[in-house]
């Protein structure tokens, strides 16, 4: 069973109808969750504040914070197959 993430609890981002398709972004900017999330393969947080200037590094931390809150029933015994992070709001 996936685990699906609600980002609509996470207070630095939302998602506007019409602005970047629907996508959730951090809160007034235009920049996705998942360009953010894409680029920790790469980036260090400061490298992520240096490369998205209309973030604010606490925003970011925000974000992984609540990602890493909302895995962790995943992490502590539940049985799960997948985690799937949209980046998009439900159609």
């Amino acid at each position: 069973m996936a685990h699906l993430i609600d980002w609509s609890d996470c207070p630095v981002l939302e998602s506007v109808p019409g602005k970047v398709s629907g996508a959730w972004v951090f809160r007034g900017t235009r920049v996705p969750v998942s360009a953010v999330l894409k680029n920790l393969k790469h980036l260090s947080l400061a490298e992520l504040v240096e490369e998205f200037p209309s973030l604010r590094r606490e925003e970011i931390e925000t974000v992984l914070e609540f990602l890493a809150r909302s895995s962790e029933p995943v992490f502590s015994g539940e049985a799960t197959t997948a985690i799937i992070v949209h980046a998009h709001s439900a159609r």
